[in-house]
């Protein structure tokens, strides 16, 4: 008789889901110590798992995710099309630390080229701490990576019981495990408490195997970097990134990305010097909006975009094209 479980390949990055701490009251000093559980040991602790999927599983990396950028970014999005290009392979999770963990999955939506599940998820508390939430986080992505309804949905977060998209999700809160956000986005669906995987609705803009960009033989991405507005700031970290001769910048405005006057003169000047400028907001839901104004000065609009990733497409974008307008309509596809 064939095992007709999914085949599912876990591949562990370090953070906080898999920190040890000094014992089962830390919840903030385990990151200093660095040590860390393997993504085997993390994965001994939820033996139920193989119920569910035929599981193997490899350390890619281990680290805290503020040591994860495009270096990483490029080098797990390869290994991730290698998995999913081998016929067997159903889907893969990745666990990882959630300071980052948001950027890490939007790159990944952007770049794995295939149809099959990706899930990322992380812990908000250690596996050596009471009430962590590591184990059922691990379980969960599992779950959702071995069910069919979680293929063409791109890349996904799964914490908390919740499951996001990785355009739309955020981590909202530096310590709670309900930390994981998406505003008036919503999450895509939940792995509840009675092991169903329940999906309600799906990502609209375009994403993983129906993306432009090809990243394969990429051994760095343009950079980009953010600067951003508060009240009273000037001109100076904007001409800093000019000066540097960034790829490219986002500016992250108040509200639906206005700037001080000397901040958006120096962003302007920026842009039509040939620097790709993308204003975004501060504001954690909303758009950045096309006027006749932001068109005259040159610059691009994140729309929905958080900061972080608006600074992800367009450094993907960058490996395309410097066109305004192609850069622009990226803006609103993906």
């Amino acid at each position: 008789m064939s095992d007709s479980k999914p085949r599912i390949h876990v591949i562990g990055t370090g953070g906080t889901i898999a920190g040890i701490g000094p014992n089962r009251l830390d919840y903030t000093q385990y990151a200093e110590l660095g040590k860390k559980l393997s993504i085997e040991q993390s994965l001994e602790r939820i033996p139920e798992a193989n119920d569910i999927a035929n599981i193997e599983c490899e350390d890619l990396i281990s680290v805290g995710s503020p040591a994860i950028g495009p270096t990483e970014w490029l080098n797990l999005g390869r290994r991730i099309n290698t998995l999913l290009n081998t016929a067997d392979i159903d889907g893969v999770v990745v666990t990882h630390g959630t300071a980052t963990l948001e950027e890490t999955a939007y790159f990944l939506h952007l770049t794995v080229k295939s149809r099959k599940p990706v899930v990322i998820t992380g812990a908000m508390r250690p596996p050596t701490a009471f009430g962590t939430d590591a184990d059922l986080n691990l379980m969960d992505a599992i779950r959702v990576a071995a069910t069919p309804d979680a293929i063409n949905n791109g890349v996904l977060t799964v914490l908390n019981n919740e499951i996001h998209s990785a355009r739309d999700v955020y981590k909202a809160n530096t310590l709670r495990v309900e930390t994981f956000r998406a505003n008036e986005m919503g999450f895509l669906g939940y792995a509840d408490s009675d092991g169903e995987v329940l999906f309600y609705r799906a990502p609209t803009r375009k994403h993983t195997f129906s993306t432009d960009f090809d990243v394969e033989d990429l051994t760095e991405l343009p950079r980009v970097d953010i600067v951003y507005a508060y009240a009273g700031s000037d001109s100076l970290l904007v001409e800093a990134v000019r000066k540097n001769r960034s790829d490219g910048m986002v500016l992250t405005g108040f509200g639906s990305g206005t700037l001080p006057p000397t901040m958006l003169e120096t962003g302007a000047e920026a842009a039509q010097e040939g620097i790709p400028v993308v204003l975004a907001s501060r504001s954690t839901a909303g758009r950045t909006v096309i006027t006749p104004r932001i068109t005259k000065l040159g610059f691009l609009v994140a729309d929905n975009l958080h900061p972080q990733k608006a600074r992800i497409l367009l450094m993907l974008g960058l490996t395309i094209t410097k066109d305004h307008d192609i850069l622009q309509q990226m803006f609103m596809t993906y």
